[in-house]
C-alpha cells in the first residue's frame, strides 16, 4: 500500500479489524519510509450480475424488482415480508454462487417459483401464472394437476 505522506510503497498493518456495518476491514497501517501511520480500507470487489431478459437485452440484477413480483403473489396470504425477505435471499445467493455473471431472467423465475411452492402454494400458482402467461384455462390446469401429484406423491414417502 502507497503511503500518503512520502509515496513509499512498503508499510505493515498494526491493527485490523471490521467497520460498525460488518462491510469492510479497517487497518491501520505504518509506513516502512517515513514511520508515519495512515488508515486503510478493504471492501469486497463484487461484480454485478447482469440478466439476460427474454428479448435478449441485459440489465443488472434488482433485487426489489424479484422481491415485488414475489409481494404481489403473496397479497392477501399469510405470508410475512421476512419469509420473502429469506427466499430472495436464498436465490440472490445461489446465483453469486454458481459465479455465472448472466442469467437469464427465466432461470431467476424457475428460481422465484421454487421458492414460492415452499412458503405458499396460492403465491405459487399466482407467481407461475404470470411467468409461464398461460393462454389458457388447460395449461393452468396441467401446472394445478402438477403440483397435486407432486404433493401426493411426497405424502405417500
Amino acid at each position: 500500500m502507497k503511503c500518503p505522506y512520502c509515496g513509499e510503497l512498503e508499510s505493515k498493518v498494526i491493527d485490523s479489524r471490521p467497520t460498525e456495518d460488518g462491510e469492510k476491514i479497517r487497518r491501520r497501517r505504518e509506513c516502512l519510509g517515513c514511520s508515519k501511520r495512515f488508515t486503510t480500507y478493504e471492501i469486497v470487489e463484487t461484480v454485478p450480475l447482469m440478466v439476460i431478459k427474454k428479448d435478449r437485452s441485459r440489465q443488472a440484477f434488482a433485487r426489489q424488482k424479484l422481491l415485488g413480483g414475489m409481494l404481489r403473489a403473496c397479497e392477501k396470504r399469510p405470508v410475512s415480508y421476512q419469509m420473502l425477505e429469506t427466499a430472495v435471499d436464498n436465490i440472490e445467493q445461489t446465483l453469486l454462487n454458481s459465479y455465472e455473471r448472466e442469467v437469464t431472467s427465466i432461470h431467476i423465475g424457475e428460481l422465484a417459483m421454487a421458492e414460492l411452492k415452499k412458503i405458499d402454494e396460492v403465491a405459487y400458482v399466482r407467481f407461475a401464472s404470470v411467468y409461464r402467461q398461460f393462454g389458457d384455462l388447460n395449461t393452468f390446469m396441467d401446472e394445478l394437476k402438477d403440483m397435486l401429484s407432486s404433493r401426493s406423491q411426497h405424502a405417500e414417502k
